[in-house]
């Protein structure tokens, strides 16, 4: 059977282990899927979904923060800064991310704060929001 090995590895866990038939990121340079024999690649990977087709077609999404991405003979290894499904995400928490995000920027010249790194928590905040209360 053409299968892959994935692994996906966050800060804190082994996230993901598992044979599929596909996976899909949310890439740099926009969305990828890696198939059975697929080229050598290193990418980091933005804030956006994964989607895991395994050995029976089910197809499982995920959300993530970014990272990055090695595809070698087969084997996918994915370095995530987060990798959650949508009963793991807890909506009021990332409405407030949201919120606090919103309010920085709304406030960026009343005082000093990391634009880049405010940007990104607000669309990791959305990410979370959208993919929770997305119908399957």
């Amino acid at each position: 059977m053409k299968e892959l090995n994935v692994e996906i590895i966050t800060p804190s866990k082994l996230a993901y282990s598992g044979k599929v038939k596909s996976i899909s990121l949310p890439g740099t340079l926009g969305n990828f899927q890696v198939l059975f024999n697929h080229a050598p690649l290193l990418s980091t990977i933005e804030v956006g979904r994964i989607k895991i087709v395994d050995l029976n077609d089910i197809e499982t999404e995920y959300t993530t923060s970014g990272g990055s991405v090695e595809v070698l003979n087969n084997k996918i290894l994915v370095l995530a800064d987060s990798f959650e499904s949508k009963e793991e995400i807890d909506i009021e928490r990332a409405e407030n991310a949201l919120q606090r995000a919103k309010e920085r920027l709304a406030n960026r010249n009343k005082e000093k704060i990391d634009e880049l790194r405010v940007e990104i928590a607000l669309r990791r905040a959305i990410n979370r929001i959208k993919f929770a209360r997305s119908s399957d």
